[in-house]
């Protein structure tokens, strides 16, 4: 396991969590951070201005507090709306966006039926009228802004029995069907939880794809020489972006971290456990409670509220 954050994860809540996963699976050794901005929740009924604005003040949390070698914006509603501000805003740090899976739905969908489940801001977006006319322009696309289904997974879904969650994508579902849908695209990363309900609900005719594969290819593509063990350095002579590596002097090292052999560290340093999952507010108990469960869920550490 490296000695510094690999990869640090952002999103509005716990939508990126089933990406981090998917980069886990590619490459066990990397270690990952997880932020959901929950004190921000939902970007997607924001206004591009202010999505830009909080996603520039988690980003800023994230390097200031972890200096990642890489931030994976695991939310479609911050990286069609903000990712191009955020690479201004923090040059020196590899920032991967995740885009709606338009080209995949594309290459598979039969009969050129497509629906776009996302928020608000995704669907009305121009970025994604520009994937929809660039990859899918034979295709019909019914697009669905569905808050309320985004709010069901940060709030309920891990405490919903299989009834209700089912009930819960049914309205969607079936919209889709109604329009004659051969594939759905899953286009905001909180409805990748529920992947297996949309597709029970669906049916066996329907193929529902997502992003993670790609964003996990991705980001490993852009991995920092930090996650290859190679020393670490403030400029990017040494391999480094400028603020990767530079480790807040509380920071700790837990006893399995190998170390590159010239690496200099500030005393006393601190990481979090691997896959640590934080969130920004907890505004009700049952939110904590919720959040707990994912994590008892998914196997990763609850981090608490930063």
């Amino acid at each position: 396991m490296n000695a510094c954050i690999d990869f640090a994860f952002l999103d509005s809540g716990t939508g990126g969590i089933p990406y981090m996963l998917a980069l886990k699976e590619k490459r066990p050794s990397a270690r990952c951070v997880y932020l959901g901005d929950s004190a921000h929740f939902p970007y997607g009924e924001k206004s591009g201005d202010e999505i830009i604005a909080c996603a520039e003040e988690a980003v800023r949390t994230i390097i200031t507090r972890w200096h990642p070698c890489a931030v994976v914006i695991a939310c479609n509603t911050i990286s069609v709306t903000a990712l191009s501000a955020l690479r201004r805003s923090f040059p020196d740090v590899p920032i991967v966006g995740t885009v709606p899976a338009i080209r995949l739905a594309a290459r598979v969908s039969k009969n050129r039926r497509i629906g776009f489940l996302a928020t608000n801001a995704s669907v009305n977006h121009p970025y994604s009228a520009k994937l929809i006319a660039d990859f899918a322009g034979d295709c019909t696309v019914f697009s669905r802004g569905d808050p309320d289904l985004v709010a069901f997974v940060e709030h309920r879904f891990f405490a919903a029995g299989k009834a209700e969650r089912l009930a819960a994508v049914q309205p969607a579902v079936s919209y889709f069907a109604a329009n004659g849908c051969d594939t759905i695209i899953l286009g905001c990363t909180h409805f990748t939880h529920i992947a297996q309900e949309v597709k029970e609900a669906a049916g066996p005719g329907v193929q529902v794809v997502d992003s993670r594969d790609g964003v996990a290819n991705q980001a490993l593509r852009v991995e920092s020489p930090c996650l290859a063990g190679l020393p670490h350095g403030n400029s990017p002579a040494e391999g480094l972006p400028p603020q990767a590596g530079k480790l807040p002097p509380d920071t700790k090292f837990p006893p399995d971290a190998k170390l590159p052999p010239d690496a200099v560290l500030p005393p006393d340093a601190v990481l979090p456990p691997d896959m640590s999952f934080f969130v920004t507010a907890c505004r009700t108990p049952a939110d904590r409670a919720e959040y707990e469960a994912l994590c008892a869920h998914s196997g990763i550490p609850w981090g608490g509220v930063i």
